[in-house]
């Protein structure tokens, strides 16, 4: 594989995990946000989301040099 084929899926990986945080952060946001008979807990959005989306990022960048090197040491 090239090197510019490498950076493009390099990149592909970190744009699937930029998207895939969110989902998985998504799923059931409704109810940690607003908690029984309280007011809304802000921190889900200013603590966890940007925590979603950097371990998403994060995640997808391991995966990419996971398979990069299992692929090179062929």
């Amino acid at each position: 594989m090239g090197q510019r084929t490498q950076a493009a899926v390099g990149c592909l990986a970190t744009a699937l995990g930029w998207g895939a945080g969110p989902a998985v952060w998504a799923r059931g946001v409704r109810g940690r946000f607003w908690r029984f008979e309280q007011s809304p807990d802000w921190s889900v959005l200013y603590a966890e989301l940007p925590l979603a989306l950097l371990g998403g990022t994060a995640g997808g960048l391991a995966l990419w040099a996971v398979f990069g090197r299992l692929r090179g040491s062929r």
